[in-house]
């Protein structure tokens, strides 16, 4: 099939693309296009003005902000391709979960193209970097007409696929909070073949004390339900224990209560299965990790 007829837009700053997002009834913005594309071809959307990000200037970029050794966080710009994530020596020193997940985003030639921010836009709840963003409380920073604000993930999704973003506003930067050298991650998922995306998937995070007690976890499952979810009930459980496996089995069951997706793909229940085991064994791997066990 062949996308709808509509006129195309190439601004060349933030400022003017806004200012089209303002003045253009049923516009869509289009960033690595790796969504848009198939979307507009079997027209799944027919928008009659299409405003084209890639030669908007200051919207690439991947830097650390603050610089201390122990706190700060990454700041990636919205049009950043997710292959330049995967190659970068920032996102892979200091938020290696990141770095594990992108090696499960789409394919080579995909990533080449698709960006951060039109994957968190897109807001496909399987998405890797969409539950890479809700596991580290990523924030997201949005400009429109007359300020930028700034959303944390956690309020970004308010409904399937609907980010928390108005009609005449567009993301231009996502902050990733620095968790300490010597931290725990752990990125797996479960689906049909590799590169599609993933019918559950899970990212763990965790931080010890000199006791090898859990003083920190994130727990977050992808794929189960319309938008990620941070498992607290497992997080909470975690906090003040030594992580073996019975207790991560323990844990991990409290996923099964999670309401979830019934669709051709998998049914719910076998997605609440999937959820304990993804999560069990993200936190496996984020506790060989952990810098008393690495040494071992």
């Amino acid at each position: 099939m062949k996308p709808p007829p509509f006129s195309y837009h190439d601004p060349r700053t933030v400022s003017d693309a806004v200012a089209l997002l303002g003045k253009l009834d049923n516009a869509k913005l289009l960033a690595g296009g790796q969504s848009m594309m198939p979307m507009l071809n079997m027209r799944f959307v027919q928008p009659d003005h299409i405003i084209d990000l890639n030669r908007v200037d200051g919207l690439s970029y991947i830097r650390e902000a603050n610089g201390a050794i122990e706190i700060g966080a990454i700041e990636i710009g919205a049009m950043t391709r997710q292959r330049d994530i995967e190659f970068s020596d920032v996102v892979r020193k200091r938020c290696p979960l990141m770095y594990e997940a992108i090696q499960h985003v789409g394919h080579r030639q995909t990533r080449n193209r698709g960006t951060i921010g039109g994957s968190l836009c897109h807001l496909d709840p399987s998405a890797e970097l969409v539950t890479v963003a809700a596991a580290m409380d990523a924030t997201v920073t949005v400009q429109g007409p007359n300020s930028m604000r700034q959303v944390e993930f956690a309020a970004f999704p308010v409904a399937f696929m609907t980010p928390a973003i108005e009609l005449n506003e567009l993301v231009t930067a996502v902050s990733f909070p620095i968790w300490p050298e010597g931290h725990g991650y752990g990125f797996v998922e479960f689906s049909r073949r590799h590169g599609d995306f993933a019918i559950t998937s899970a990212a763990a995070l965790l931080t010890e004390d000199a006791s090898g007690k859990v003083t920190r976890a994130s727990v977050t499952l992808g794929g189960v339900a319309v938008a990620p979810i941070r498992a607290t009930e497992v997080e909470q459980v975690l906090i003040g224990q030594t992580p073996d496996d019975k207790l991560l089995r323990e844990a991990c069951e409290a996923c099964r209560k999670y309401e979830a997706i019934d669709d051709i793909h998998a049914p719910a229940s076998y997605r609440q299965h999937l959820a304990t085991v993804m999560a069990r064994r993200a936190l496996e791997q984020a506790r060989a990790r952990l810098k008393s066990h690495s040494k071992h």
